[in-house]
């Protein structure tokens, strides 16, 4: 669910913009199962996935939001190193 414009997503669901982020993600989950249950007329669907794609977007832009905080916060310290331990993590014999 991430093709599209965010500005036209923007456009279409304005109230969007002023969802916090827990209730943005629920209404997705909510939209996900409606989708995936097929039981919606197509232009429905359609919308369904429209505002679906809105709230995604919202979502990513709140985690990177998020992300951005911590690592600025922390100078980036504890990131995951390639093996998935952060850098504060016990060392492994």
């Amino acid at each position: 669910m991430a093709s599209g414009n965010a500005d036209d997503s923007k456009a279409l669901f304005p109230e969007i913009e002023q969802m916090r982020y827990e209730d943005a993600r629920e209404e997705l989950i909510a939209i996900v199962a409606k989708l995936e249950a097929g039981q919606v007329p197509l232009e429905d669907s359609m919308q369904l996935w429209r505002r679906g794609e809105a709230l995604a977007a919202h979502c990513s832009h709140w985690l990177d939001g998020a992300q951005a905080e911590i690592e600025g916060a922390t100078g980036g310290r504890g990131a995951a190193s390639p093996n998935g331990a952060g850098e504060n993590a016990p060392a492994q014999d």
